[in-house]
């Protein structure tokens, strides 16, 4: 079944990568009097509306992820479709 969707995609650094916006944010943060910050990472959000059939989307999506929208060596991704 053919349909409208969107896919909302969250792509952030690997655990084992060092984010200095992240680093960066949390120091802020912790000058700012916000207490028990205990990590910070500072990612991507995206949203890309489609249409077709659910599982042909979700394929797309991920392969778009893969080659185009993350870095796969430092980042990692997920996403869900409404």
């Amino acid at each position: 079944m053919i349909s409208f969707m969107k896919a909302k995609i969250v792509v952030t650094p690997k655990k084992a990568v060092l984010d200095p916006q992240g680093k960066t944010v949390q120091s802020a943060l912790e000058h700012m009097g916000y207490k028990g910050i205990t990590a910070v990472h500072v990612g991507k959000y995206l949203e890309i509306e489609v249409t077709g059939d659910k599982e042909t989307v979700r394929q797309q999506i991920d392969d778009a992820c893969r080659k185009l929208l993350s870095n796969p060596v430092i980042e990692e991704y997920h996403f869900e479709l409404e």
